[in-house]
């Protein structure tokens, strides 16, 4: 699904230079959860609203229907391919992805039907009517409630107290879980404290995991990329370290291009690789990044133009207030759990010459299927003990 996982990665890379000005912040995000809730918005607009969403998205077919098609079919490949388990009692291992998008809106306003049923076959998502204009704290529960179910319990509270007023009349809420168990998992015995050096020139005291793997790996121009499969999925956690003193550059330069020929460059190469544990969540406001992306005419009140949601005549404008956007990430010895493993690799005492990989300053990665390209995950550590 090139025309879908391009405009995906293309966006991706579009928020990361955003949300990543600060360089001093751990950065975590869905590209794939946040992309296709847009999308879901994308379907209810009309005109210069609809245009300049579908711009931010990168969406490169000419009739809106085919990207309905598109986008479910891509939902639905993940999630059967992203919901898997050992079948037999000494597999341990399991993958679990999780996707969910929900439009809350103010409940006096006269939904379109057809919309309605647009975003639930096409998009995995749901419409909740809720009162903004006379309880908006309740508005404020109902969603965080739902996000926590949604996240087994590991995204909280993701929009914060007084962000919804009786003038909030439409929120869109996208989340994504994620576990997944290691193709070759770490032996906790081996984890050590190291340091990490951060780009302040300091360092940092963090438990890095350490094992000998047989892993894809290569080395480019200014970086090493490292990946590490989960099991069963196709899905793969992807390292991209810059060389020291590269960091800026690097981050800079980097989108999907130039990492999809890296990881072409990936060869089966016997490793020792060390990797400091990790654990953060982000949360933030996606208004004023998607602003800066050309997104406006949505957020504003006399431009914005949602008329395709609408049956009848609006009794005020309709216009996007917020995207919440909160993913929580644990990388440890056993695998990946983001809301956002039983066999490793030895040389039975015969001698094997190995290429050290020591992950011990920052570095950006990404939880990806490399069959269809889609990001699931992209992000950067700077310090992992924060």
């Amino acid at each position: 699904m090139p025309e879908l996982s391009e405009g995906i990665s293309a966006f991706a890379f579009d928020v990361y230079r955003k949300l990543g000005q600060d360089n001093s912040e751990n950065i975590v995000f869905s590209p794939y959860s946040i992309w296709q809730a847009l999308a879901m918005i994308c379907a209810g607009a009309r005109g210069r609203t609809a245009q300049q969403i579908a711009d931010a998205l990168s969406f490169k077919l000419e009739k809106p229907a085919l990207h309905y098609h598109l986008v479910r079919d891509l939902y639905a490949d993940l999630v059967k391919r992203g919901n898997i388990k050992g079948i037999s009692a000494n597999d341990s291992w399991t993958t679990t992805l999780r996707i969910a998008n929900a439009l809350w809106v103010e409940q006096t306003f006269p939904f379109n039907s057809e919309y309605d049923t647009l975003i639930k076959q096409y998009y995995g998502g749901s419409l909740q009517r809720t009162d903004f204009a006379n309880a908006p704290e309740d508005a404020r529960q109902q969603i965080n409630d739902w996000v926590a179910a949604q996240t087994a319990g590991r995204i909280q509270n993701i929009v914060p107290e007084g962000e919804i007023s009786p003038i909030t009349r439409l929120m869109l809420a996208n989340t994504i879980y994620f576990y997944g168990s290691w193709r070759r998992c770490f032996d906790s015995f081996n984890t050590r404290d190291h340091d990490f050096h951060l780009l302040d020139g300091t360092t940092t005291s963090a438990p890095f995991m350490c094992q000998g793997f047989d892993l894809p790996y290569t080395q480019d121009e200014g970086f090493q990329i490292v990946e590490f499969p989960y099991e069963g999925s196709n899905f793969t956690f992807t390292v991209i370290m810059p060389d020291e003193g590269q960091f800026e550059a690097i981050a800079s330069e980097l989108d999907a291009n130039k990492l999809n020929k890296a990881i072409y460059k990936l060869r089966s190469t016997e490793v020792l690789v060390y990797l400091p544990k990790f654990k953060f969540d982000v949360g933030t406001s996606l208004a004023a990044t998607l602003r800066s992306l050309g997104v406006v005419d949505a957020f504003d009140e006399a431009t914005a133009d949602f008329t395709k949601m609408i049956e009848g005549t609006l009794p005020q404008p309709l216009s996007i207030s917020d995207v919440r956007h909160k993913v929580f990430i644990c990388v440890d010895e056993n695998g990946t759990e983001a809301a956002a493993t039983t066999l490793s690799w030895a040389s039975y005492g015969i001698p094997v010459k190995r290429i050290e990989v020591r992950i011990d300053r920052p570095f950006i990665f990404a939880i990806r299927d490399p069959r269809t390209g889609t990001l699931l995950f992209l992000g950067r550590v700077m310090n992992p003990r924060v």
